[in-house]
């Protein structure tokens, strides 16, 4: 499934809203048009980009958190009495039930991409005593960590978002929230090396097949935000990140050995060659097909 595209203009190239997120932050080109791009539904999670001109939202309030990065132009709003204005690369955090408005700042017009995140499900991956919902009083704010996570999150609007990838996704935010909202008191703990060690065992042996969050729960003996921190705490990563290079090693060798691409997208659980190519070219900076051009089986 693909995400949905609406657009209030007619003559819109469907490819002025397809670059990659994660690589085009700071890109401020005029836009042509006003519309949306709806990507597929995640529970609890809206996610969408947005491209308009002049002053568009009237002033509203949601009852979810609104988190997102600005891509091109300025985007102007009134929030708690004050204009605000983001810049491209600058993340913009709405609290729930705050009323805002929403345009362009100027004439070129702006970009934008947005997850709208139910509390609920930002309050699971919360690890604070008590689990109270933080608040940020700056809407606008810079943080290349927090920025990197929400860039996973919308960067690919064409697909949803695998259960281990969003666990990982939703406790940074988690965790980027409350560093904006003066939350001090994050339990550090201490790294669990054993749990990721297991979790780690577990999906070295599941290379071939998805695994989702309650089968590394049960393995870990920890819940799946806990463990996405001590995974990251341990190893410097997360669960999803883990299994996917794991298996991009496994296809990157049965490519020296002459297996077709297809074949190691195939055996290595990737669900097809074209996100398996992907993949491999966001790992290692070049396509399948040109590393097996170039790789000599030692």
């Amino acid at each position: 499934m693909t995400a949905i595209s609406i657009s209030a203009r007619q003559g819109v190239p469907e490819d002025a809203l397809s670059e990659d997120a994660a690589t085009d932050l700071e890109r401020s080109c005029e836009l042509p048009g006003d519309g949306f791009r709806v990507a597929p539904a995640i529970e609890g999670i809206e996610r969408i980009e947005a491209r308009l001109h002049g002053k568009f939202f009237e002033p509203h309030r949601h009852d979810t958190y609104a988190i997102g990065v600005t891509l091109g132009g300025v985007q102007t709003f009134q929030y708690r009495g004050e204009s605000r204005f983001s810049n491209p690369g600058s993340i913009i955090i709405i609290h729930p039930d705050e009323v805002h408005d929403g345009g362009a700042g100027t004439d070129i017009g702006l970009r934008y991409r947005m997850m709208y995140v139910q509390p609920e499900r930002l309050l699971a991956a919360l690890d604070t005593p008590g689990n109270s919902l933080p608040f940020v009083a700056a809407p606008v704010v810079g943080d290349e960590t927090l920025r990197q996570a929400i860039g996973e999150a919308v960067m690919d609007l064409d697909t949803g978002i695998d259960d281990l990838a969003l666990d990982d996704i939703l406790a940074r935010i988690a965790e980027g929230l409350c560093r904006h909202a003066g939350v001090s008191d994050i339990r550090p703990g201490k790294a669990d090396k054993v749990a990721v060690l297991r979790a780690t065992e577990f999906l070295r042996a599941n290379l071939e097949k998805p695994v989702g969050s309650p089968e590394l729960e049960a393995v870990s003996g920890l819940d799946r935000f806990t463990l996405a921190r001590q995974f990251r705490k341990v190893l410097g990563t997360s669960p999803h990140r883990y299994l996917l290079m794991r298996r991009l090693e496994r296809a990157r060798q049965m490519i020296a050995k002459g297996e077709s691409l297809a074949g190691a997208a195939l055996e290595t659980g990737f669900a097809d060659q074209a996100h398996f190519t992907r993949h491999f070219k966001r790992a290692y900076g070049l396509t399948p097909g040109r590393w097996a051009n170039l790789a000599i089986d030692g």
